[in-house]
């Protein structure tokens, strides 16, 4: 594979990519070396769908995976570990059959899925292509699995607001709730998972939409101890 990039900075690039239009796969190819990337959310609570691509073949790679609904990515997901396909023209055990045929026959090389997760929440997968066989490092390993981390966050905080934007289309618009204990809850998750005020705010607004609830709940369910994220410390 190819010789890896500047880590730091694609991990500076994917903390700042606040905006809709950010780069969410450049990154990855920069600092590992691969030919192409997609992220794609995956099944409940975001629903199935690519939220960005590097090309058109890594944009066919991951359709492939969501209109069979079994591959690489997807058994990262579940298993909340990272798949490795090194070689996929000569490999012929997979636990999904399917979906290794199709890419096998587009002329894909390898295939590394990592998970995306945050404080249990399954948001998706980053799937890394190329056209050439060969393992990743260790290092590769390490470092994607670091990038992978912030790119989830990213990933679940982009569907969140697109679904408020959806909603605020269609008419609808949160409730009045207590600030102050919404407040206070972001301020315990940050104390429990040891991260910024702006990701446990986020934290507490994945947990709200996975589980159907208002945030004011969800808030007074941390304020009450009822709900821990301890379990999930970065």
């Amino acid at each position: 594979m190819a010789e890896r990039l500047d880590f730091s900075d694609a991990a500076l690039a994917l903390a700042q990519a606040f905006e809709p239009d950010s780069d969410l796969c450049g990154p990855f190819v920069a600092a590992i070396g691969v030919t192409g990337a997609a992220v794609s959310t995956l099944g409940d609570p975001l629903g199935s769908e690519i939220i960005c691509v590097t090309d058109d073949s890594a944009a066919q790679w991951d359709e492939i995976q969501i209109d069979l609904g079994e591959g690489p990515c997807w058994e990262a997901l579940s298993t909340r570990l990272p798949v490795f396909e090194p070689d996929l023209q000569h490999s012929s055990e997979t636990s999904w059959p399917l979906a290794r045929q199709a890419l096998y026959e587009t002329g894909l090389a390898a295939v590394f899925a990592f998970p995306l997760v945050v404080a249990g929440i399954n948001v998706g997968a980053i799937d890394l292509y190329s056209r050439v066989s060969g393992a990743m490092s260790s290092r590769q390993v390490a470092d994607a699995g670091l990038l992978s981390t912030i790119l989830a966050r990213q990933v679940l905080r982009r569907s969140l607001r697109a679904l408020e934007s959806e909603d605020e289309d269609a008419g609808g618009g949160g409730g009045d709730y207590s600030r102050r204990e919404v407040h206070q809850a972001t301020g315990m998750v940050l104390a429990q998972m040891g991260i910024t005020p702006v990701d446990a705010l986020l934290v507490l607004q994945g947990h709200a939409f996975a589980s159907g609830r208002p945030v004011r709940d969800v808030a007074a369910d941390v304020v009450a101890r009822r709900l821990d994220f301890t379990a999930f410390d970065n």
